[in-house]
């Protein structure tokens, strides 16, 4: 069996959050919740790895964008960042910061589904 995906969920808004996890939830995920881009990066500096990364928006102290830049900037090219947003206009500052893909919100489950399949797939592409 192999081992659960590692899940960063860097959300801000409780029911966004209450709304992802459950998602998540569906597909066996590890996860692990940062309230902001800040607590996400912190993450990272402690030496914690994940294999997916679903990172929001607007958030307070830091913003996804934000937080995506520095998390590219120590090196962590391996991990798979989605932005998400309900605001569609910052998607190329999102690409610029460094994601692997934009998905406007509401996220719906098949897609989250098929980019959480996608890793395992890899992790287990990388066990032969």
């Amino acid at each position: 069996m192999a081992s659960p995906v590692k899940v960063l969920l860097v959300e801000d808004t409780r029911v966004d959050a209450l709304v992802l996890l459950a998602m998540l939830r569906r597909f066996h995920c590890e996860i692990i919740i940062a309230n902001n881009g800040k607590e996400a990066v912190d993450l990272f500096l402690e030496g914690k790895k994940f294999d997916f990364v679903l990172c929001d928006n607007e958030m307070p102290i830091m913003t996804g964008p934000e937080a995506v830049e520095k998390i590219r900037a120590m090196g962590e090219t391996d991990v798979k960042i989605i932005g998400i947003s309900s605001n569609n206009n910052v998607r190329e500052v999102f690409m610029t910061a460094g994601v692997d893909v934009f998905i406007p919100k509401p996220l719906k489950i098949d897609v989250l589904g098929a980019m959480i399949q996608e890793v395992i797939n890899k992790k287990n592409n990388a066990m032969f």
